[in-house]
């Protein structure tokens, strides 16, 4: 018995300190009966980081935003980091069967495109890489669904896998780019980005007039669809795709 007890230990299932609030939200429920469900909180906690940033999702905000007391939070969460995982899994929730039923291109596209969109509207989600384990129903069901697409094409796990964080990987970095010039449009008071130009158009006429840089001159000069973020996007996309496409096996 007690060399079981030491297995069960080594391979990690009765190792607490990493257990998910998913692992503990599977027990039965203590009594008295939960007033709040998890859902409830993620949803409270989606509210507060859309309308404020996600630093503003503090114990206090969201227990004042749920009507309880703070510390009766925690008797469903161990703190801002469960609280994310529960924001993570409410939002991907909202892409969870995007593309279902196409061929495994029109599957990875209409999903890039809701993730894309999920972003966007969820900017906040670009801050929590690095705070909370990605590891959540949702999140993990979206990449069985994509995975699952790929695996007719006579892919090995691994290139399949790879193929999935490729296309995330390019809707992350394009969309975080245009967060990120959303932010800074609204710290500069640019309602569009023509008054950001207006801004900065001293620094731009100081680089493009230094001759240095013939190539980018040409594209702030005769591009027509700088502020087409769709076009771009999709292009981009596209391209990524082609690429995938030309390496199948099949």
């Amino acid at each position: 018995m007690a060399g079981k007890k030491a297995d069960d230990a080594q391979d990690g299932r009765h190792d607490v300190t990493h257990e998910s609030v998913w692992q503990r939200m599977e027990r039965p429920a203590r009594p008295p009966r939960a007033a709040l469900t998890h859902a409830q909180i993620g949803a409270a906690a989606v509210e507060i980081a859309d309308a404020e940033g996600l630093d503003a999702v503090s114990m206090r905000r969201l227990a004042e935003r749920l009507g309880v007391a703070t510390m009766g939070l925690y008797r469903y969460v161990r703190g801002k980091d469960d609280v994310i995982e529960l924001m993570v899994d409410a939002v991907y929730a909202e892409e969870a069967r995007a593309g279902e039923g196409g061929d495994w291109r029109e599957v990875l596209r209409v999903s890039a495109l809701c993730l894309r969109g999920l972003m966007l509207r969820h900017p906040w989600l670009v801050e929590t890489t690095g705070q909370a384990a990605p590891l959540t129903p949702n999140f993990v069901a979206r990449a069985d669904r994509l995975l699952a697409s790929l695996y007719g094409l006579g892919l090995d796990p691994d290139t399949a896998m790879t193929v999935l964080d490729t296309v995330d990987a390019f809707v992350s970095g394009a969309t975080t780019a245009r967060i990120r010039m959303t932010r800074l449009m609204r710290k500069e008071g640019a309602e569009k980005m023509d008054d950001l130009r207006v801004l900065y158009s001293s620094r731009m006429g100081w680089l493009l007039d230094s001759g240095r840089y013939p190539a980018f001159a040409r594209y702030i000069r005769q591009g027509v669809r700088k502020d087409d973020d769709d076009w771009q996007f999709e292009l981009g996309l596209d391209s990524v795709l082609d690429g995938i496409a030309a390496r199948l096996p099949i």
